[in-house]
């Protein structure tokens, strides 16, 4: 039986270390049956950040990379915390909020790299929620993308 975890494996990407809170909030909250995640960046495997704005210094492909690198973020998030991307049952919403030039006008295509990644993980069905894609004039720390999301947990995980 696949699981999100096995699925994870066989896209042979690696988790970024779980991003820590730069300022006074929880990366993540549990509410009954439902995980919050506050917004994740650019994380990289070496702790790093993939900075630069959309149109400017990223272009599309770029930006929807980056996008996959925030889920991947996001995952980190959820295994550390959880203990296992099989806790989740379902993606319920994501807002993805790209940092781009006033005229860039395809930010949902930029937020598939996320959208895309978490229908991998969890399957088209469970994998993939309601979203709102937006652009914004800046992002913390000139990161290119920033995304939050709601899951829904299995029953007693």
């Amino acid at each position: 039986m696949e699981t999100p975890e096995s699925n994870f494996s066989k896209l042979g990407l690696v988790l970024p270390p779980a991003p820590k809170p730069l300022g006074v909030y929880k990366p993540c909250l549990i509410d009954g049956k439902y995980l919050y995640l506050s917004g994740h960046g650019t994380v990289k495997e070496d702790g790093s950040l993939i900075m630069g704005r959309i149109g400017v210094d990223l272009d599309m492909e770029e930006g929807k990379l980056a996008a996959r690198q925030v889920g991947l973020a996001m995952l980190a998030t959820i295994q550390s915390n959880l203990g296992s991307l099989n806790r989740v049952k379902r993606v319920i919403k994501v807002l993805g909020m790209v940092n781009c030039i006033e005229s860039f006008e395809r930010h949902p295509y930029i937020i598939n790299g996320c959208s895309e990644l978490f229908a991998s993980v969890w399957g088209e069905e469970y994998g993939i929620g309601v979203r709102s894609a937006v652009g914004m004039g800046s992002l913390p720390d000139n990161i290119p993308v920033e995304v939050e999301a709601v899951f829904e947990l299995h029953e007693g995980a």
